[in-house]
């Protein structure tokens, strides 16, 4: 197991937020505006958008003004500053000390911070509710704090999203857009010609939901203005194989060496020989053949902790206890393996039952570890001491 780093300091408090799970696929949700997940995922997911009046009517957010301000002046968090003014855009990236960012008096400014269910237990928890799209498309939480008039200007993103209000409002005006032409000499990928199709005001617990390049305008209406995004990931075709390649080959294993008998004498020596461009191509071909190696190397990229993640080391021995995942631990699992932050167990029967409860709810109680084989209990002992796990004194509601 690698070693455990120094745990990621903040100077906020979690916020209180009950651990909540996502709705079941056929059980209506406010969340989704009285659709069932099933509903949603057949008729919006990455088609069309919606909007959800009161998807949270009673949601609080999760950081005070001045909490997120204090939050955006560390290194470990990701933050950025944008600022419209007359003469243009203008785009700071994190740290950013108290004395860096604009008075909230002032109109047309936005303060982004990226990833804080990394740092904020009740900020994963609240992702936890959206947990009915699979693990390996959920991404993070992002906060946009802005003034009078803020936003990022139009655009559109890659990726779906879920644009929850917290405080105040923000209008949206969103539409399929055809020019996908951008603003020149710009910090930001601001679309040039934005040709809006709707426009929504949403107010504290509503929601929009965007697909995919649903381009969009959000603009704070009276300042104090905050939005979470519930963003998902896109893993792109040629950087996830580059991605799967780098991790198949480390563990590949083939001495077949190249061998040419047949190779005439050439007079023209820096060509390359057709015999060696087929044995290239039948290596890869061999390497790709390794299905369960694929599998495997899959799991293990698509739960990589993110850059800048790191854990802490349990503060008191381990002993059999319901048991918790970190927040910030990714564990997903095939038919045959178990994937915890970039590593593969191989796992089957009463074991594999075992963790994949533990991957789908993200914790145990203690009767199950306590009846766990002596193999599986040593894996969690392994995971909690790496700081992947830790204790929980009662299952959460």
């Amino acid at each position: 197991m690698p070693k455990s780093k120094p745990q990621i300091k903040s100077n906020i408090a979690s916020a209180a937020l009950a651990a909540t799970a996502a709705p079941q696929p056929d059980q209506p949700s406010a969340l989704l505006g009285g659709l069932t997940p099933k509903q949603f995922m057949r008729r919006h997911w990455q088609k069309k958008p919606l909007l959800i009046r009161s998807a949270l009517p009673d949601f609080a957010p999760l950081l005070s003004r001045q909490q997120l301000f204090a939050l955006a002046a560390e290194e470990a968090v990701e933050s950025r500053l944008i600022v419209h003014q007359p003469q243009g855009w203008s785009l700071q990236h994190g740290p950013l000390a108290q004395r860096d960012l604009p008075a909230p008096e002032q109109p047309r400014w936005t303060l982004l911070l990226q990833g804080l269910d990394l740092h904020l237990d009740a900020a994963h928890e609240l992702l936890q509710r959206f947990r009915f799209v699979p693990d390996a498309r959920l991404d993070d939480l992002m906060i946009s704090w802005a003034s009078d008039g803020g936003g990022v200007g139009p655009h559109f993103d890659s990726y779906d999203v879920f644009l929850l209000q917290v405080n105040g409002q923000r209008r949206w005006r969103i539409g399929r857009q055809k020019d996908l032409s951008l603003e020149p000499d710009v910090p930001l990928k601001i679309l040039s010609h934005f040709v809006p199709e709707q426009e929504h005001v949403l107010s504290p617990g509503d929601m929009l939901y965007l697909p995919p390049r649903w381009a969009h305008d959000g603009v704070a209406v009276g300042g104090d203005c905050m939005t979470y995004s519930i963003g998902f990931r896109v893993p792109q075709r040629a950087g996830l194989a580059a991605e799967l390649l780098q991790r198949m080959a480390d563990d590949y294993s083939d001495a077949t060496l190249y061998r040419d008998p047949d190779q005439p004498a050439t007079a023209t020596p820096a060509a390359m020989p057709a015999a060696l461009q087929a044995f290239a191509t039948q290596a890869l071909q061999r390497l790709l053949a390794e299905r369960e190696s694929l599998a495997c190397a899959l799991g293990e990229v698509m739960t990589e902790p993110k850059p800048r993640v790191w854990f802490d080391e349990p503060s008191s021995p381990w002993q059999i206890a319901g048991l918790r995942l970190d927040r910030r631990s990714r564990m997903m699992y095939d038919r045959r393996r178990i994937f915890i932050n970039g590593e593969s167990f191989l796992a089957r029967g009463a074991d594999a039952r075992l963790m994949h409860c533990l991957a789908d709810q993200r914790w145990l109680p203690v009767e199950q570890v306590r009846r766990s084989s002596s193999a599986a209990r040593t894996l969690l002992q392994d995971w909690f001491e790496a700081g992947w796990l830790h204790r929980t004194e009662a299952n959460p509601s």
